[in-house]
This record gives structure tokens, sequence and C-alpha cells, in this order.
């Protein structure tokens, strides 16, 4: 009975396809973490011991049976980003099958400078924007640049309207309200064979939007959601109106309400280098923790 239960199980793993996945690649704010001219205890110890997760927020979306990639964010971290989603989607090349933009902030697409001459001299790599988000990679250098020797190519992309990729995957991008100085904010909804993930890596006050985002997360089954500063301590020095995200506490109490297996979907990510999420161990993670949520983590991956 032993024997054949143990054949059953390597005769499972041998024979099951690995599914299309989505993996975290960074879980940090825009300017990373240690960040630049910090001297608080958050930061002290990591410039002369870096902690090799604290990368910028990104997501890879793989599929290792077709060996096909997309990568969600152009970061300054998106050397150590692509070579981690390569090896994830077992493709023979660092370059993914096309990167996914949410909007012009230094985090999210300063990585495109690595795609030119000086660099890897990419050829034609699908960049997917929302139509300001196009104008101004089209209209301003260095971008434009990257437009003009056709080292990207990008690909237009429309609120609520699901862009099919491969077989049974695609991306729908959602307009959420953010600052938007140089381009449109974009949400997505990345759905798979079985599952959906929603990522809003950056969004101001939940209020705000004219979607619910309760609803929205019961109809997807992971939440990656904006977790920036986890309360208006971290901030003391700034004004909020300034940098309006919902606060990782207000957060918790518009889905206090939740059953728990809704609040299990919950991923908070794109810590601010002051958050004391980006600790584990600390009280304000283990409040998160008992109170039924979670924390995204850089390796993390979730089946679709």
């Amino acid at each position: 009975m032993r024997l054949c239960l143990l054949l059953l199980i390597i005769f499972s793993a041998f024979f099951t396809k690995a599914q299309p996945s989505i993996i975290i690649l960074g879980t940090t704010q825009d300017a990373g973490s240690p960040q630049i001219g910090c001297t608080k205890a958050c930061c002290k110890n990591l410039f002369s011991k870096p902690d090799q997760t604290r990368q910028v927020v990104s997501l890879g979306l793989f599929d290792p049976n077709k060996k096909i990639s997309y990568l969600f964010e152009a970061t300054p971290d998106i050397i150590k980003q692509l070579r981690l989603l390569k090896a994830y989607s077992k493709s023979p090349t660092d370059l993914p099958n096309g990167i996914f933009l949410t909007h012009a902030h230094i985090g999210h697409y300063t990585g495109l400078m690595y795609l030119g001459k000086e660099a890897i001299n990419a050829k034609q790599l699908p960049i997917y924007a929302m139509p300001k988000m196009k104008t101004f990679l089209e209209q301003n250098g260095p971008w434009s640049q990257l437009v003009n020797q056709q080292n990207i190519l990008i690909q237009d992309l429309s609120n609520n309207q699901p862009l099919r990729l491969r077989d049974s995957l695609s991306v729908t991008p959602i307009l959420v309200p953010h600052r938007d100085e140089y381009s449109e904010t974009v949400g997505y909804i990345i759905s798979g064979p079985r599952k959906k993930l929603l990522f809003i890596p950056d969004i101001d006050k939940w209020e705000k939007w004219n979607q619910d985002i309760n609803t929205l997360i019961s109809e997807v089954d992971y939440a990656l959601i904006d977790a920036t500063f986890f309360d208006a301590a971290e901030i003391n020095n700034r004004n909020i109106s300034e940098i309006p995200h919902p606060f990782v506490i207000e957060s918790m109490n518009r889905f206090a309400l939740m059953p728990l297996k809704e609040k299990a979907k919950i991923h908070f990510i794109h810590f601010n280098h002051t958050n004391p999420l980006l600790n584990m161990n600390s009280e304000a993670s283990q409040q998160i923790l008992k109170a039924g949520f979670n924390i995204a983590i850089q390796g993390l991956k979730f089946e679709l």
C-alpha cells in the first residue's frame, strides 16, 4: 500500500506541469532601502550590511512550460530582478517577453534605461503602457531614444480592457487615483487558467477611488496592495497631502469585517524605508499577521 502511494506521488510530480505563476521580485518603495541620505535606525546598518531582499517593488509573471515571462515595473533593481525571473521562467535570455508599467514615478519605470545601447541594447522589447505613459516615454529623453532606436516597442493599454498574452494568461489595467504629474496610474488584474491576482502598488486614499476595493478583493484570489506607510508617525517631517497613500492601519480598519478567507488574500507591499513591516519581527508585522493579513516578501510565489 505504501509502495503504491509512493509511486503515485512520484508519478504525479513527474507528469504534473507547473502552473503559470507570479513571483514577487521586490517589495520596497521607489527609493529603496536603505534610502539615500537616511541616517535613521531603519537604514543605518543597511549601508554596511545590505539586505538583498529589499529591492524596489516588482512582480514577475512566468510559465516555465512555455519558457515565457513578463515583468511588472521597470525598477532601479531591474538587473537583479530579471536574472531572478529568468531562473524561474527557464528562459534562455535575461529579457522578458514584455514589461508592464504602472506609472511614471522613479521606482516604476527608470529601469528602462538598461534596455538602451549603453547596456543590453534590446531589440523591440514590448513595453505595455497607458496613453499618457506612452506619450511621456515618446516625448522625453532619454526614454525617447529607446523608442527611436527601437530598443522598445510601446504597446497600447486601455482602462479595464483585458490584454490576452498567451493561452490562458491575460492582464487588465485599472486606473487608480495617484499623483499623476507625468502619466496616469494603473493597477493590474493578472489572470491565469485558475486564479487572479490584483496588483496595486500605488494609490491615493481608498476613498478617492470610484471603485470599492473590498468588492474588488472579493473577485480575485490574491491582492497585493499599497502599504507605503504603516501610519502617520513615519512621516512627521512631511506633508501627507503631498504624498497621499492609504496608511496600513487605515486599510486594516477598512478590511476589519472581512471573513478571514478574504483577509488572507491581502498581501501588503510597496514599503517605504521607514515602514516597520520591512522587519518581520516588528510589533507592527505581528499585528498584521495576527489580524489575518499577510506581508509581501521577495520570492513569494502565487500560482495562477
